[in-house]
């Protein structure tokens, strides 16, 4: 079976869709390895311009298998330290890829698998769609840079709920506490993910790839860092193809057709 749907439109826009329904699209060995070999693919991938996940069926993703998780117990500490880096490495190298990445959490995001949409540069959640990150409750401490992520994205009296209570948030309320970026019918949610999708993929793709470095980790630590940034980012822009397409596209008023960079 294949675990993972590699979906590539001709706009573009890439969708992964995490494949095991019957399971609640849960992280087996097998699906973290086709996720591995997926993300080298698009590293190298010129054409893709924006990367949208999802799960299928109706769950995004319960986080780590569980039978996986018990047979651990019988490995040492050192080896089990390096087997969960390197899959904790594994699910968050979406992070590193040079184009927009957009989770689309269509039903339960639990644990490691809201972590890893986390990851993501926009995150969209059904109103519906249940978070949680139930951790402590199973005896484990938070993994997949959990006590990273939640801090970052949602602030530290946000994270220490979740993390401490295990209480689950709604993709409506967690709009709303800025956990998630916006929420949506579930009926409607992949339409409106792809439209945005589609919107990112339009735009010009240096000047898009260069912005998303900007803002990684939150954005740059103040505003003269920022301005050093954008002195040098700003002209390579100014010097591409891809700005004289732009400004020719308004003074025609039509859309701009950018290549690939």
């Amino acid at each position: 079976m294949n675990e993972l749907l590699v979906d590539r439109r001709d706009n573009g826009v890439v969708v992964l869709t995490l494949n095991r329904p019957d399971r609640r699209n849960s992280m087996t060995d097998g699906m973290t390895e086709q996720w591995r070999k997926a993300i080298a693919e698009l590293r190298q991938d010129r054409d893709a311009r924006c990367v949208v996940v999802t799960g299928a069926g109706s769950a995004f993703c319960s986080g780590g298998d569980l039978s996986w998780l018990a047979e651990r117990g019988v490995e040492s500490v050192p080896d089990l330290r390096d087997r969960m880096l390197a899959f904790y490495r594994t699910w968050l190298a979406i992070a590193d890829l040079e184009v927009p990445t957009i989770a689309a959490i269509n039903g339960p995001a639990v644990g490691a698998g809201l972590c890893f949409a986390l990851a993501c540069d926009l995150v969209y959640a059904s109103e519906e769609a249940k978070l949680l990150v139930p951790f402590t409750s199973l005896g484990l401490h938070p993994g997949m840079a959990a006590t990273y992520l939640l801090p970052r994205v949602a602030g530290v009296g946000v994270a220490r709920e979740m993390l401490l209570t295990g209480r689950t948030m709604l993709g409506a309320e967690a709009a709303s506490a800025g956990l998630v970026t916006r929420a949506f019918p579930r009926e409607s949610l992949m339409a409106e993910v792809l439209e945005i999708a589609s919107r990112v993929a339009a735009n010009a793709p240096i000047a898009t790839r260069l912005t998303k470095v900007a803002l990684a980790g939150g954005g740059h630590a103040d505003i003269d860092a920022a301005l050093r940034w954008e002195s040098l980012a700003q002209p390579v822009t100014m010097a591409s193809d891809d700005m004289l397409e732009g400004l020719t596209a308004q003074r025609e008023r039509r859309v701009p057709r950018f290549g690939n960079s």
